[in-house]
C-alpha cells in the first residue's frame, strides 16, 4: 500500500497511522514535521508543482516499499499557509521488523526534502522571503545514494 497526499487541509496523524497498522506487519514507524517559528517566522506558506509533487513523492515511496520490502509507505504534505507549530508532513512506513520501517521512514524524509518540487516562503514581521535549500538536507539525502 503507497498512500501520498498533497493537500491544504490539516493531517490526521492517527488517521494515517490506523491506515498503516492494517496492513499486517509487525512495525509502523512514522515522522511528523511541524512548522518551527526559527526566531520570528509567523507564517510558511508552501507552494508546488501539481502533479509532479505527487509524481516525485510517489517515486520516493515506491522506492522504499521495495528497497526495505514495506509492507505501506504514507507521505502526506501540507500546502498552502501554515503557523509555526502546525504538521506540515507526516511519513509512515510499515514493516515485517522494527528496522525496515525505521530505516525506511528516514530513507523517506530525507529524500523528500530535496527531491520534492516545494517551494517555501517564510514571513516575518511585515517581510516576506524564500527560502533554499539548506546543505544539511543534502547531506542526509545524500548518504541514501
Amino acid at each position: 500500500m503507497i498512500r501520498v497526499v498533497v493537500t491544504g487541509e490539516a493531517i490526521d496523524i492517527a488517521a494515517e497511522l490506523a491506515s498503516l497498522e492494517t496492513t499486517g506487519g509487525g512495525a509502523v514507524a512514522s515522522f511528523t514535521g511541524l512548522v518551527r517559528d526559527d526566531g520570528g517566522v509567523a507564517e510558511l506558506f508552501l507552494e508546488h508543482y501539481p502533479g509532479a509533487t505527487e509524481a516525485a513523492l510517489a517515486r520516493l515511496a515506491e522506492e522504499a516499499v521495495v528497497r526495505w520490502s514495506l509492507m505501506g509507505a504514507t507521505v502526506v504534505h501540507r500546502v498552502g499557509g501554515m503557523a509555526p507549530g502546525e504538521r506540515i508532513v507526516f511519513v509512515g512506513t510499515a514493516a515485517p521488523h522494527r528496522a525496515a520501517a525505521l530505516e525506511a521512514c528516514s530513507f523517506l524524509i530525507d529524500r523528500l526534502k530535496t527531491d520534492a518540487p516545494f517551494w517555501k516562503r517564510e514571513t516575518r514581521g511585515d517581510a516576506a522571503s524564500w527560502v533554499g535549500e539548506r546543505g544539511s538536507d543534502h547531506t542526509a539525502a545524500g548518504r541514501w545514494r
